[in-house]
């Protein structure tokens, strides 16, 4: 979905933290919990640090119900584009409570001078006055609606004065800046007071737009310290005072610290601090709550009781995450830190809001009475900072690296809330809701609204792989109504009855036909997923059916889309010497006469990435030729796939690069990388099997996340990557930034090492795990340990060294397991060996190549495959 066009313990322990000295204290009863790998990830914290161009770098600290956005320098620039300026700072969804928290030491504000990633906190090294050190770490524990920020002190003896500013915003999610009604109209001021130790921040009242409730908002700041001091004001900014406020409309200033719908007001809290030598760490907290002050003032407390505690339950959950899916790829040490990364960045994403008032808004132009509250909504945020809501399309792709990441919980619980928003908005339709803010205003993807059909095509196919993952089935019966429904739907979407659904799917471009690539994709793989959902409950008529129009689809693809040859900006075919020259499947169809529209965009890739249960949709042969195709420069830039791919067009700005074939396009080119295409493209690859060239593009992601040298936030994998038409973040403007942290791209990590590499292949549902790796070309062992799968896991090694493959498998899960390996292309097999016994093989093809398999029970198991 492109941006900005979408719619889419011991006190000791934080004072290490600080200090950035080595941890050696966990969490003793998780760790006697968990295994020896979990104890092993709780030793020693891993960290990513940066020191440069500090102000120009946004970071983001989350927790399930809190988040912190600012700059890694410790201000806290206007930010983001939904709210114009006001997308960071602090916030507890559905509302946000403050711009921003700023610290003074004996009069100096600090700035940071080394920022730091840590796995569930982020960590600053601070400038203080007189070579004061002053390191911060801002924490967001899970489970309330609070964040926690310590200042280790060191230098002493000796007395400190401590400034404390914050400036509020409360704000609800939405309104946004250009929606009927805006923030300017629905956004109330805010009022500040003194409790004896803590400031209050209000918004109270009913907003002049009818419909619109009266609400009660509330933030504190304080500590469990009293202050000596406080002010009250309408600034309280620290070092970004006077501010400099947005305009609504650019041309807008290079660097702005308010946007034009605030309407906060600021505090101040002033402390002395004694100082011993060995120094001391003070916790502050920020708390919020949008059912008034009680709420707020409890959330405040409970952060404080033992700030040192919450981070070091913070800490271990992170460790927990960390323990799952370790990988070991000597011949790809990136990739493999990008696999631990990229689980950290889904723990991230996970998102909670309680009492959703759902209703439709058409795109932000109405305001209705709600259809009906969700009580509790938890979900996989897309992106941060202007994105950290619910998403279909973003959950359904990022869904394939959850599970490999045994990260299931957050992926049911983000299909529980599309099934529960879907349902009360489009009373039962089956229809899927595109994007739904934490407040659960529907922004698209209500019932009249023309998509996008592509998501409620993915429902019953994410259910199907949690089901495989888990073997739930009472997650599968939960689920299977809407499964049902939703597939109803999408068939019902064809005015022509051709079998293509008609809607808008992922590319939200003028030009295309009445029906898209991607959602016919979606749709086959969609049926056939149900089907076997179907069969599995023993609910023969829809098996029946779904299998019946899942095989016609299939069956007409390649006819139906494939562009092998040229086609016209209108569709029609070109005979002769240049009917290869397109190589690629057609982006849309257009009536009348289903005629062929070719495009390049990214969605070309669906069929080769869209794995029905047989598997993958393309046919071999069309496969390999558009694989091929799309590996050339006319599609890809340094870090992997356009949006949209260059050659002859016949729009105004005419082809800004190479040609790679001789179709005279309606569309500009758009040559922005976004980590989701580029995972798209990594899949596959994958799935035929063809792990050297997918290598360009699982670098490409990794690259964006933790090579210093192109990350904005360490470790973070944002949403676009530095491209030709896209400047890199860090050298655009807060205002219009892409998002610093999405999830979808873990999907180009996750899922091919987990599922291509190791060939971890659960299909639980049915009693049923495959083993079956294949080694990338010039490496000869790659692993994984404590892959989740069901109730259990599965540690896998694939070896190979001359003419020999070993697989080492350990199934802790009740399974009928099969075990085997992808052979090299072009080797035979010469003899296979389970457990040191020759034993009986078979040999399958697939799309991924040839495969030698043998079926056993759980347990650990060693296959030798000697080849010729």
């Amino acid at each position: 979905m492109p941006h900005p066009l979408r719619r889419k313990r011991p006190a000791v322990l934080a004072a290490a933290l600080a200090l950035g000295t080595a941890i050696g204290f966990v969490d003793f009863a998780a760790a006697t919990a968990a295994p020896a790998a979990t104890a092993a990830a709780m030793a020693k914290p891993v960290e990513l640090s940066e020191s440069t161009r500090l102000a120009d770098r946004r970071f983001v600290v989350t927790g399930d119900r809190f988040y912190e956005v600012g700059a890694a320098d410790a201000t806290y620039p206007a930010t983001g584009w939904h709210v114009r300026g006001e997308m960071g700072g602090f916030w507890s969804a559905p509302i946000k409570l403050l711009d921003g928290l700023w610290f003074a030491a004996d009069g100096q504000w600090l700035t940071a001078t080394t920022f730091t990633s840590g796995q569930g906190y982020a960590r600053m090294d601070l400038a203080g006055p007189d070579g004061l050190k002053v390191r911060r770490v801002d924490v967001a524990p899970d489970g309330g609606r609070a964040g926690l920020v310590g200042l280790t002190f060191s230098g002493g003896p000796k007395r400190v004065t401590l400034t404390v500013n914050a400036h509020s915003e409360l704000m609800a999610a939405y309104p946004w800046g250009w929606t009927t009604p805006d923030q300017t109209t629905f956004n109330l001021p805010d009022t500040a007071n003194f409790d004896g130790r803590n400031v209050l921040f209000r918004e109270t009242g009913r907003p002049p737009v009818p419909g619109a409730a009266a609400h009660d908002y509330a933030a504190v700041v304080g500590s469990s310290l009293t202050p000596d001091a406080h002010r009250l004001g309408a600034g309280m900014r620290g070092p970004q005072e006077p501010a400099v406020v947005c305009p609504a409309s650019d041309p807008t200033p290079a660097r702005c610290d308010d946007g034009p719908y605030g309407k906060g007001t600021g505090g101040e809290l002033t402390y002395t601090i004694d100082l011993p030598r060995t120094g001391r760490t003070v916790w502050f907290a920020v708390a919020g709550s949008d059912a008034g002050v009680r709420p707020a003032y409890d959330e405040l407390n409970r952060a404080l009781r033992d700030p040192d505690a919450a981070l070091a339950r913070k800490m271990a959950s992170r460790a927990a995450v960390a323990a799952r899916s370790r990988v070991d790829l000597p011949g790809d040490p990136l990739l493999a830190r990008s696999v631990e990364w990229s689980k950290q960045n889904l723990a991230d994403s996970v998102q909670a809001s309680r009492d959703l008032k759902v209703f439709a808004s058409r795109e932000g132009k109405q305001y209705p009475p709600p259809a009906g509250t969700v009580a509790e909504a938890r979900w996989i945020g897309a992106g941060w900072p202007d994105y950290p809501w619910l998403f279909a399309t973003d959950g359904e792709y990022t869904a394939f690296a959850a599970v490999a990441a045994g990260q299931f919980d957050a992926v049911k619980n983000h299909l529980r809330a599309l099934r529960d928003i879907s349902d009360l908005v489009n009373a039962r339709s089956g229809k899927i809701v595109h994007e739904v803010t934490p407040d659960g205003q529907v922004y698209f993807g209500a019932n009249g609204d023309p998509g996008n059909t592509d998501e409620s095509a993915k429902f019953a196919s994410t259910v199907a792989l949690v089901w495989r993952w888990t073997g739930d089935n009472a997650f599968r019966d939960e689920m299977y109504d809407l499964s049902v429904r939703s597939m109803r739907h999408v068939t019902g979407l064809d005015a022509d009855g051709d079998g293509w659904p008609e809607g808008l799917g992922n590319v939200e471009r003028p030009g295309m036909g009445q029906e898209k690539l991607d959602v016919a994709v979606y749709t086959v793989r969609g049926l056939a997923d149900l089907a076997e959902l179907a069969a599995s409950r023993g609910d023969t008529a829809t098996a029946r059916w779904a299998n019946t129009e899942a095989a016609n689809r299939k069956q007409r693809f390649e006819q139906a889309w494939w562009a092998g040859g040229d086609a016209t900006a209108t569709g029609a075919a070109v005979t002769g010497a240049a009917a290869s020259s397109a190589k690629s499947y057609a982006d849309s169809l257009t009536d009348p006469g289903n005629a062929k529209v070719f495009q390049r965009h990214w969605i070309g890739l669906t069929p080769m990435e869209a794995a029905l249960p047989t598997g993958p949709l393309a046919s071999a042969d069309h496969a390999v030729i558009a694989l091929g195709q799309r590996e050339r420069d006319c599609y890809n830039g340094e870090f992997g796939l356009y949006h949209t791919g260059t050659g002859p067009t016949s729009a105004p700005t005419g082809n800004p690069g190479p040609s790679c074939d001789t179709v005279v396009s309606s569309v500009p080119a758009e040559r922005s990388t976004f980590s989701l295409n580029t995972a798209v493209a990594a899949v596959a690859e994958g799935n035929y099997g063809r792990l050297g060239p997918q290598r360009f593009y699982t670098t490409g992601n990794a690259r964006i996340q933790l090579d210093r040298s192109v990350w904005e936030l360490p470790g973070a994998m944002p949403e676009i990557a530095p491209s030709p038409d896209f400047t890199a973040n860090i050298d655009q403007s807060f205002l219009t930034r892409s998002s610093v942290l999405q999830a979808w791209g873990a999907y180009g990590i996750l899922w091919p090492v987990v599922h291509q590499y190791l060939g971890v292949d659960p299909d639980l549902g049915q009693g049923r795990l495959s083993v079956v790796p294949q080694l990338p070309p010039g490496q000869n062992r790659i692993a994984g340990s404590n892959i989740v799968v069901g109730s259990g896991s599965v540690d896998v090694t694939a070896t190979s060294k001359d003419k020999t493959v070993r697989v080492d498998a350990d199934a802790r899960v009740s399974c009928r397991l099969t075990v085997g390996a992808v052979l090299p292309a072009g080797a035979g097999v010469a003899g296979v060996k389970l457990d040191g016994h020759r034993a009986a093989y078979r040999v399958v093809r697939t799309a991924r190549g040839t495969q030698v398999v043998v079926d056993t029970g759980a347990g650990r198991h060693s296959l030798v495959v000697d080849l010729r």
